[in-house]
């Protein structure tokens, strides 16, 4: 739960951890199960663990029930168990940095409300404005009702997404066609309503828990906010937000890595070309950066008008000081001594600097270094899927090439 302390700074009533929001913090599902009062060291500590939890119900039966019906090397299927790359990426690679994300970015985005606050940013007439975005971000993250809509939407349309779409058509370790439509094995059974549900619920609540927060930045960038043009950060003093975009490169390699399960299974398994993903690979980075970067965004607006007005004001001021500095050293009367102990010619370097600050400000608060690391994050499970366009040593004979 989000507090606020009554303690005033400049017109502001929110202070210290009292302004933090929490996105991962458990559900209002969660908290019906567990009714326990606990510190935020034992909340995290049960949060690893229900994940640790979690991959191994969704796995370890699929492996013990695929042996129980001999899929899992051969059995008479096109694909065993131990084959599908798809399966084990997604339960043991694409889950567990879902969990890990969660960690990560819940670090780097909690503080950020704070940021406005001891950054000055939030204008006095601002501050209710600004307090109900954070608890109505609180309360929308701990919706057990939310949380209820997600559950009934993975199990209503999700796994039937997954059997219209996803399910290979060929005989695999759970499922055989047939003339009726699929037969699921007993682990084909177990993973369409057990393992695939919890991947998707916590896929599903990554997205949600996205939503929260770009919703959060949209209500922060309708206020006016009290911007800096002359920031040293170059981003009027939001250089802050753009510093989230590092720890969500983990949520994109999650989604790579996803994304790089499938093919293996489409590539290696049943020989299509990885070129003919192109689209694929294309709409997932794209996707990315669009879910992680965009929001950010929001606040282009009042950057640009920052920026302009910053340089209208700088550049009227500063031709009021080149005019009295001309009047004063050019045309005056003023001797080389006192032209050489004066502080006036520092004072019309500052001047310059200021404005070459000024117009040297960013209006898009994300940085080429978070576009690349999200790019990287996405595209690097991809990188062994090359090997079955051309053989390694072409590959590192090419990179030599560029290298060298």
């Amino acid at each position: 739960m989000i507090a606020v302390l009554e303690k005033p700074t400049d017109g502001l009533n929110l202070c210290g951890k009292s302004a933090d929001l929490s996105l991962f913090e458990e559900g209002g599902l969660s908290k019906l199960l567990f009714r326990t009062q606990q510190s935020d060291d034992d909340a995290a500590g049960r949060r690893r663990r229900v994940g640790i939890a979690l991959v191994l119900l969704a796995w370890v039966p699929l492996l013990g029930l695929s042996a129980w019906e001999g899929h899992v090397f051969g059995g008479g299927v096109a694909i065993p168990f131990l084959l599908d790359a798809e399966v084990h990426v997604r339960l043991l690679l694409a889950l567990p940095l879902l969990f890990i994300a969660q960690f990560v970015t819940e670090a780097r985005v909690r503080p950020v409300p704070r940021q406005f606050i001891e950054r000055e940013l939030i204008p006095g007439n601002a501050v209710a404005r600004f307090r109900d975005a954070i608890e109505s971000a609180a309360r929308l993250r701990g919706s057990a009702f939310a949380e209820v809509l997600l559950i009934a939407f993975v199990y209503g349309g999700g796994i039937l997404i997954w059997r219209r779409y996803v399910v290979a058509d060929t005989a695999t370790w759970y499922a055989t066609p047939s003339p009726d439509g699929l037969r699921f094995t007993l682990a084909g059974t177990w993973y369409a309503w057990v393992s695939l549900p919890i991947f998707q619920f916590i896929l599903c609540r990554w997205y949600f828990r996205l939503f929260i927060w770009a919703r959060f930045l949209w209500q922060v960038s309708r206020i006016r906010l009290k911007l800096v043009p002359t920031h040293p950060d170059g981003l009027a003093g939001l250089s802050f937000l753009s510093n989230t975009l590092r720890v969500l490169a983990v949520f994109a390699l999650a989604h790579g890595t996803l994304l790089a399960g499938y093919l293996a299974t489409q590539v290696v398994m049943l020989g299509t070309s990885l070129i003919e993903f192109k689209a694929e690979i294309a709409a997932m980075l794209i996707l990315m950066v669009c879910m992680t970067a965009g929001p950010l965004l929001m606040f282009t607006p009042q950057l640009s008008a920052a920026r302009r007005n910053g340089l209208r004001d700088y550049g009227r001021l500063a031709t009021r000081y080149v005019d009295e500095f001309d009047a004063k050293w050019i045309h005056g009367t003023g001797d080389a001594g006192a032209l050489l102990g004066s502080a006036d010619i520092q004072s019309l370097a500052d001047m310059g600097n200021s404005y070459a600050v000024v117009r040297a400000m960013r209006v898009i608060p994300i940085t080429g270094d978070a576009i690349y690391r999200l790019t990287a994050a996405t595209l690097a499970p991809m990188i062994p899927l090359l090997l079955t366009m051309m053989p390694l040593e072409q590959i590192l004979r090419k990179l030599a090439a560029i290298i060298l």
